[in-house]
C-alpha cells in the first residue's frame, strides 16, 4: 500500500460538525481504490442523515495530488483473472460519485494538485470545487483505453459549447484559474489560502449551502494570482465549437483535416494517438449523456465501463503507459474506421440478469 496500511488510506473526522474526508495515499498521488470507497460511501450517507453534520470537505495529503485516477491497474489485473473486481469497482465508485452529486448538505472539493478521472468523480458533482494554482485537471481516458467516466457523460456536455467533447477526446489539461473559467471548478483561491478557508468553514454554525457559497465567494474574490492570465482555449473556442460539433468522429477529423490551420493539425496529431474505439464510445457517451438525468448517466457508464473490460484496448492502454511505460500502445481495432457501429452498440447494451447498476 506505498506505505499506508489500508486503514489509513483516507482518513474520515467530524470536527464542529464538518464531515471531512482526506486522501492518503500520497506516494501513488491519492489514487482512488475500491478499500477507499467502501469507506467513505457509508460514512458520506451517515452524515447526511445525522442531522448534525453540516458540511463536508474533501481534501487530500501530499501537496501533489488531490487525486490522479481510480486504481486502474489493480482493474485491469482483476479483469485479466475475471476477478470480481473490475464489476465492483466501477459500480460502487459510480455510485459514491451519485452520492456526492445527489448530497443534502454542502460538499466541498479542495482539488489543490492533481485531479484526473477518479479524483474529478469524487469532486466535480459536489456544490462547490475550489481550485489552486497547482490545480491539473484532465480526463485523460481515450489514452489509455478506456472513455471520460464517473459521471463524465453528464458534466461534460454541460460545460457549454463543445468544450466538453474537445476534452473528453483529446485529454487536455486544465492548470490552476483556467480549470475556474472552464466551469469545472466553482471558486480559484490562493494555495496559501487553503489552511485559511478550511478553518473559516469548519467554525461556520450550521451553515446554508448559500452561506457556504458566500464565504467561498469571498475567498474567490480576494485571490489575485494568476488574475491576468488568459484562458489557453480562449483563442480556439470558435474552432472547437465548429471543428468538434461533428455527429461522428469520422466527421471531427474530416472537419480538423479540411480546416488544415497549425492548432487543428495539432489536434488530429493528439487523436492519432488515442484508441480508437475509445474515441468512437467516448463520442456517443456525450451525446447521448446531454439527454439523460444524473441517474441514467452511471447506468450507462457502468455498461460501457464493462465493454471495456470484455475488451482489448483498456489492458493495452494500461500495460503501454502504466505498466511496461513504452507509451506505444497497440490499439484493436487499430483505425477509427475499423470500429464498427456493433463494437460501440456492444457498450452500451444492457447488461446480463442483475449486473445492470440503477440508481
Amino acid at each position: 500500500m506505498s506505505g499506508v496500511s489500508a486503514e489509513n488510506d483516507v482518513i474520515l473526522e467530524n470536527v464542529n460538525n464538518t464531515g471531512i474526508i482526506t486522501l492518503n495515499r500520497p506516494k501513488v498521488l491519492n489514487s482512488l481504490n475500491l478499500s477507499m470507497i467502501r469507506k467513505m460511501h457509508p460514512q458520506l450517507k451517515e452524515w447526511e442523515s445525522d442531522g448534525e453534520t453540516s458540511m463536508v470537505i474533501i481534501k487530500a495529503n501530499g501537496g501533489k495530488a488531490f487525486c490522479a485516477g481510480g486504481d486502474i491497474k489493480a482493474v485491469t489485473d482483476a479483469g485479466k483473472k475475471g476477478d470480481r473486481l473490475s464489476a465492483d469497482f466501477f459500480k460502487e465508485e459510480y455510485i459514491l460519485n451519485h452520492a456526492i452529486g445527489t448530497l443534502q448538505i454542502p460538499y466541498v472539493a479542495f482539488i489543490d494538485g492533481i485531479t484526473m478521472g477518479g479524483g474529478v468523480g469524487l469532486s466535480v458533482h459536489g456544490h462547490f470545487r475550489v481550485a489552486t494554482q497547482r490545480t491539473l485537471f484532465a480526463m485523460p481516458e481515450t489514452g489509455i483505453g478506456l472513455f471520460p467516466d464517473v459521471g463524465g457523460g453528464y458534466f461534460l456536455p454541460r460545460l457549454g459549447g463543445k468544450l466538453g467533447i474537445y476534452l473528453a477526446l483529446t485529454g487536455f489539461r486544465l492548470r490552476g484559474r483556467d480549470v475556474h473559467k472552464a466551469g469545472v471548478a466553482t471558486h480559484f483561491v490562493d494555495q496559501e489560502k487553503m489552511g485559511d478557508l478550511e478553518t473559516a468553514l469548519v467554525n461556520m454554525n450550521s451553515p446554508t449551502e448559500g452561506q457556504v457559497q458566500q464565504l467561498l465567494d469571498e475567498f474567490h474574490n480576494q485571490t489575485t494570482a494568476e488574475q491576468e492570465k488568459e484562458f489557453p482555449l480562449k483563442p480556439h473556442m470558435h474552432k472547437i465549437d465548429q471543428l468538434f460539433g461533428g455527429d461522428t468522429l469520422e466527421a471531427i477529423i474530416e472537419n480538423l483535416e479540411k480546416d488544415g490551420s497549425e492548432w487543428a493539425l495539432k489536434q488530429l496529431q493528439t487523436l492519432k494517438r488515442m484508441s480508437p474505439t475509445s474515441m468512437k464510445i467516448t463520442l456517443r457517451q456525450l451525446q447521448e449523456g446531454a439527454k439523460l438525468s444524473f441517474a441514467e448517466c452511471f447506468t450507462m457508464e457502468y455498461r460501457m465501463s464493462q465493454g471495456c473490460i470484455d475488451g482489448h484496448d483498456f489492458y493495452e492502454g494500461v500495460r503501454a503507459l502504466l505498466v511496461d511505460k513504452d507509451n506505444s500502445p497497440k490499439w484493436n481495432p487499430a483505425t477509427v474506421e475499423d470500429v464498427t457501429p456493433n463494437i460501440v452498440e456492444n457498450h452500451f447494451k444492457p447488461l446480463d440478469m442483475n449486473r445492470d447498476l440503477m440508481l
